[in-house]
């Protein structure tokens, strides 16, 4: 008999599930720790998420919902880090985790649940501290992101690749987005298939939705989108509106689509009264160096007066900008799965995206959007025009978009990742040697 799941404690290091997605390390790993802890507390299953305080002001803990609490643990100086220097302040961190649990009694928490590579150091030394099993979400892995870098962008180091490894073997379940990750975890890192489990991310179809009643009932022809959104947005009513949504640098290519929106005014003039490329999202990673390199980008390619630049938007006004938009665009040089774009889809927008990753699961290519394989700005210029030129080819796709989302609702993600966890506890648990991350981390792990 499987034992009852209490309260697990979630390890969120390099960005709070507190922040806004779409600028500085913030994005769809923020918008699933908070959906899945929500879900499962409303479920009774108590969530703690330990985080880094990057502000003096910021209370230890915080409530994020009813069963749900953040916890702040102060771990270097007060401000954001670059993710490269992360690592240096892990021992701080790790024993700030070890400390919260110790004022406790012993078993407080029944599971730790780790995201990105810098919460799975972290998490291994509260497995051994605390007996518990160590289920591992990756989201981004270095290896792959290292084979499909965009022009500008840095390599992965060393250190995180390392670490990633030791972070495979040492978690006893690794959960991935989907079966082409799964099988990265396997061929590039030597994961257990045993313990690899394939649970794709959701979108809250509740907020996530058409606007037009047709739409939602998926028949007949589509209405020209002049409605309320747009309205809301100050969009024209004519206007032909191509989307971005996140964070701007290069891994994303949000340039690819200045590029490509510049070609189809190349090639087609009558557009420039239409156009509308709008851009939701602030700097990231490499981004951070250049945050108005994409300002200049359009001003080089004459494309200034249509193009919108819009700072990261809060949920609800984030579903407003999928339903206004013709197409929401996702060029991504990699993509562990692509959230954008299924929320996009629930709206009943459908996805012009780049085919790799898990955008191969979150877009039905031919029956929600189009997938293109490379970064030609042609190509995607190409697909955009006749999108544009033919109605009911776009009326048909944004259809299947409807249908295509509603595979992934945050429900059926919970469902999922609860038979991991039971899983997970019944399981042998893997005990390896501790990761060489530095003397006085191994020291607090063997205390």
């Amino acid at each position: 008999m499987s034992r009852r799941i209490n309260r697990v404690a979630t390890v969120s290091v390099h960005t709070s599930p507190l922040d806004q997605p779409g600028t500085g390390d913030a994005g769809g790993m923020n918008v699933y720790i908070v959906e899945v802890a929500k879900r499962l507390a409303a479920r009774g299953v108590e969530v703690d998420i330990f985080t880094r305080a990057t502000c003096r002001a910021l209370p230890p803990v915080a409530e994020l919902a009813p069963g749900v609490l953040v916890r702040h643990v102060v771990a270097g100086p007060f401000e954001e880090l670059d993710k490269g220097e992360l690592p240096r302040q892990l021992c701080g961190f790790t024993s700030g985790v070890l400390r919260a649990e110790a004022s406790y009694d012993p078993g407080h928490y029944d599971l730790l649940h780790t995201h990105y590579w810098l919460s799975g150091q972290a998490g291994w030394a509260a497995k051994q501290r605390w007996g518990v099993p160590l289920v591992h979400s990756m989201h981004t892995m270095a290896k792959v992101k290292n084979a499909a870098l965009a022009g500008g962008d840095k390599p992965e180091p060393a250190e995180r690749v390392l670490g990633e490894e030791q972070v495979v073997a040492s978690s006893d379940q690794l959960v991935a987005n989907t079966r082409k990750e799964a099988d990265e975890l396997i061929g590039l890192y030597g994961a257990d298939p045993g313990r690899v489990a394939v649970v794709s991310p959701g979108v809250d179809l509740s907020l996530f939705r058409p606007e037009s009643p047709v739409l939602a009932r998926s028949t007949g022809l589509l209405p020209h989108r002049t409605g309320p959104a747009r309205r809301r947005l100050g969009l024209p009513r004519e206007a032909y509106v191509l989307l971005f949504v996140g964070r701007i640098q290069p891994l994303k290519a949000p340039d690819l689509l200045l590029r490509a929106a510049a070609r189809m005014l190349a090639d087609d003039p009558s557009l420039r009264s239409k156009l509308v490329v709008a851009v939701v999202g602030g700097p990231s990673g490499s981004g951070r160096s250049r945050p108005e390199g994409l300002q200049a980008l359009a001003a080089e390619l004459g494309i200034a007066d249509v193009v919108r630049f819009e700072p990261p938007a809060a949920q609800a006004d984030l579903a407003d900008w999928y339903r206004a938009a013709d197409v929401t665009v996702v060029p991504s040089h990699s993509e562990s799965f692509g959230l954008v774009a299924v929320e996009s889809q629930a709206c009943g927008t459908p996805v012009v995206a780049s085919r790799v990753g898990g955008l191969c699961t979150a877009v039905a290519d031919g029956e929600s959007g189009v997938l293109i394989p490379g970064h030609d700005p042609a190509d995607y210029a190409a697909v955009l025009r006749r999108l544009h030129a033919e109605p009911g080819r776009h009326n048909r796709l944004a259809r299947g978009a409807v249908r295509h989302a509603q595979d992934f609702g945050w429900d059926a993600t919970v469902d999922s990742l609860l038979d991991v966890y039971t899983g997970a506890m019944s399981l042998p648990a893997v005990r390896l040697a501790p990761p060489t991350l530095s003397p006085q981390l191994t020291a607090e792990v063997t205390a």
